[in-house]
């Protein structure tokens, strides 16, 4: 694989992640192409996107965007797509494999390429055991429709059994994990990373702003600003709404401020800081955002430092 420590995030692309309601909104086509490319200037080269982020739109413009490239750009590009979740209200969703490779070929013909660098299951499935599914995944690396497989939202347990299970049936494994992981999340630390590291399973975090908590601009007793994520799809981020969490949000910032940087350019450092991350998936809604990107690179983190701040959200 060839992915970049930071990888752009396509989630906004047509809709906000994968909620069916919010299908058509988030960044649209023409903001899409800005950022796509100021991150290609930046030298992001990985783009993460799956089927259900905006119902397809994500995938679609994408494919619009390679579309306007050369063909010696588009071969740099490594995409990461992603199943699991419906495509649209009412759809079926899961990991089993005639779905598997039935919306391999919706995605290859949204994206408008012969081969996806990275797919993923983009939940665990209950349902379906997971021998099954990676039975699917090895019969597209054979196929050459995808260069390698991964699992996002996978636990310790649930990654360890299917790396187990691809070295027993003699499949394609699992190589890459993507887990939402930030300073308000550090749970996988003492649990996916050490199945990483004896594995030897890359780690890729998503979420690294906290769906904006770390930027600082949600505040006590204010109305989140129009337009954020906690006004238009507050559920994942609703448990952060905590006085202990407001707290520490404002030491981060004196932190950030302390080093003369924002405090989204010091939750991104943080990240890249630590060497069990291989790599963290940003999702700006608009050009402006990659500047914290730019400004993350430059900002180096001590170990210590790395430490001082973790230990803040704890």
């Amino acid at each position: 694989m060839k992915v970049t420590r930071i990888a752009l995030g396509c989630g906004n692309f047509g809709g906000i992640g994968s909620a069916p309601e919010l299908f058509g909104q988030g960044t649209q086509p023409d903001e899409a192409f800005r950022i796509m490319d100021a991150a290609w200037d930046l030298g992001l080269i990985t783009f993460d996107t799956a089927d259900a982020y905006g119902g397809g739109r994500s995938e679609h413009t994408i494919g619009a965007w390679l579309r306007t490239k050369s063909a010696s750009m588009r071969s740099q590009l490594t995409i990461v797509s992603k199943t699991f979740n419906p495509v649209a209200a009412g759809e079926d969703r899961g990991l089993a494999r005639p779905r598997i490779l039935r919306q391999i070929e919706t995605s290859l013909r949204r994206l408008g390429v012969e081969r996806i660098a990275v797919y993923m299951a983009h939940d665990f499935d209950p349902d379906v055991p997971q021998a099954e599914t990676l039975v699917a995944f090895d019969e597209l690396v054979r196929a050459g429709k995808i260069g390698c497989t991964g699992a996002s939202n996978f636990s310790a347990e649930q990654l360890a059994e299917a790396l187990e299970v691809a070295e027993l049936e003699g499949l394609s494994r699992y190589e890459v994990v993507q887990n939402e992981y930030h300073l308000l999340a550090q749970g996988d630390r003492e649990t996916v990373f050490t199945v990483c590291r004896e594995r030897d399973v890359a780690y890729q975090a998503f979420g690294p702003l906290a769906g904006g908590w770390l930027t600082g601009k949600y505040r006590r007793d204010a109305a989140p600003p129009p337009g954020s994520r906690m006004t238009l799809r507050p559920g994942p981020y609703e448990r952060f709404r905590d006085v202990r969490v407001y707290a520490a949000v404002d030491a981060f910032c004196a932190a950030a401020a302390e080093r003369g940087a924002s405090p989204a350019a010091l939750a991104l450092a943080w990240l890249l800081a630590d060497d069990d991350v291989a790599s963290i998936v940003i999702g700006p809604t608009n050009v402006s955002h990659l500047g914290a990107v730019a400004e993350a690179l430059e900002l180096k983190l001590g170990a210590d430092e790395v430490e001082e701040l973790a230990a803040v959200f704890r």
